[in-house]
C-alpha cells in the first residue's frame, strides 16, 4: 500500500489500514507523503517522498524474497513524478513476482471541485502510465473528468460515458465516488461500472447518498 499520512485528521493510511485489517487483510503500509494536515486546507507542511524512497523499500523486500504472496496493491496520494514512476515499477515488480495475480486498486488522488492537489504534470502521467495498470480505479468526479477526457460530468449518462473511456484505458472496474448533479442537489451520487461478468447480469449501479450541506476537507 502506498498512500499518504497526515499528523492531524484522518486521511490516507490513518483511515485505510485499520478497516482493511478488520476485513482480514494483512497490510504492509508504505507512506508516499507525511504532511501536517490534509492538502485541502489553506496551507500545509511536511515532506513528499520521492521515487528513490519507494524503490529502496521495494528493493529491500525483493532482497529478502518478500515480494511474493501479495494479492492486492492500493495506491492513493502520489505527490511527485518520480514517485509515480516508482509506483509503476512497483506494480510491474509485484505482478512479476506473483504471476500477474495482483489486483491493483488505484485511487488517483489529484484534486477535487476543479482544484488540483498535485503538480499538473501528474495528470497525463496518471492517465498514460498508471491507469492502464489498474484493475480497479476509484476517482472522484473531478479526477474522472481529467482522466476520461470526455467532457464535464453533469449527469449519470455523462458519468457512464466517462466510465467507458476509463475502461478503455485498462481498468475492468471503475467507481466514480462522488458526483454532484444539478438535477439532484440533495444527493451525492456514486457510480460504479464493471466489465467483469456479474451473477445477476448487472454491470453498472448508482447509489444516491444524502448530501450534508457543509464543507469538509479530507473526507474523500
Amino acid at each position: 500500500m502506498d498512500v499518504r499520512f497526515s499528523a492531524q485528521g484522518y486521511v490516507g493510511n490513518k483511515v485505510a489500514v485499520f478497516p482493511l485489517q478488520l476485513l482480514g487483510f494483512d497490510v504492509d503500509p508504505i507512506l508516499s507523503v507525511q504532511f501536517s494536515n490534509h492538502t485541502g486546507y489553506p496551507s500545509f507542511q511536511g515532506s513528499v517522498f520521492d521515487g528513490s524512497h519507494l524503490q529502496s523499500l521495494v528493493q529491500g523486500l525483493a532482497a529478502n524474497q518478500l515480494l511474493g504472496g501479495y494479492s492486492h496493491l492500493l495506491t492513493g496520494y502520489i505527490g511527485s513524478l518520480t514517485l509515480l514512476e516508482a509506483v509503476v515499477e512497483t506494480v510491474e515488480a509485484l505482478q512479476a513476482a506473483n504471476g500477474g495475480a495482483v489486483t491493483y486498486v488505484c485511487d488517483p488522488v489529484m484534486g477535487d471541485e476543479g482544484r488540483l492537489y498535485v503538480p499538473a504534470a501528474l495528470v497525463d502521467a496518471f492517465r498514460l502510465k498508471v491507469v492502464p495498470l489498474a484493475a480497479v480505479l476509484v476517482p472522484n468526479q473531478f479526477e474522472a473528468e481529467l482522466l476520461a477526457q470526455t467532457g464535464p460530468i453533469t449527469s449519470v449518462a455523462s458519468g457512464l460515458k466517462a466510465c467507458q473511456a476509463l475502461h478503455a484505458l485498462g481498468p475492468h472496474t471503475v467507481v466514480i465516488t462522488s458526483m454532484s448533479m444539478a438535477e439532484d442537489p440533495e444527493h451525492i451520487i456514486l457510480l460504479a461500472s464493471t466489465l467483469q461478468p456479474q451473477a445477476n447480469g448487472l454491470q453498472c449501479l448508482t447509489l444516491r447518498i444524502p448530501r450534508i450541506h457543509a464543507y469538509f476537507t479530507g473526507t474523500g
